[in-house]
């Protein structure tokens, strides 16, 4: 049966708890649709995360960011929106989501969104 897109995020267990350590992606094919023209945008999704329990498991990561491909979504919404259901998935100790757009109309767009676990105090 052939892969479809999927927004479930899998996750498995951090093999290195008591450690800090920063995981990156790098997703230079991610595709979603411009809202108003309905025309593509491409881009650079770059994720940077330290795992608190869990991991997210990378062939889910690939189907979840496919999802996007005919979703019509500004670039602030869907840089933001990954980074809100990779943290909720995950639960990271922090973690950053940047969306390094392809220029359109002239003009080149990056957008950063981050998170920082809340700690007990």
């Amino acid at each position: 049966m052939p892969t479809k897109p999927s927004k479930h995020l899998e996750v498995f267990p951090n093999p290195k708890l008591a450690r800090d350590y920063e995981i990156q992606f790098e997703c230079p094919e991610f595709t979603c649709l411009c809202p108003r023209t309905g025309q593509p945008d491409f881009a650079t999704i770059r994720i940077r995360y330290i795992p608190d329990r869990l991991c997210v498991e990378l062939k889910s990561l690939k189907l979840y960011l496919w999802s996007y491909r005919n979703e019509g979504t500004f670039h602030e919404k869907v840089t933001n929106q990954i980074l809100d259901d990779l943290a909720e998935a995950v639960k990271p100790r922090s973690m950053k989501v940047e969306g390094d757009f392809l220029v359109r109309g002239g003009i080149h767009t990056t957008v950063t969104a981050t998170y920082e676990k809340k700690r007990r105090t």
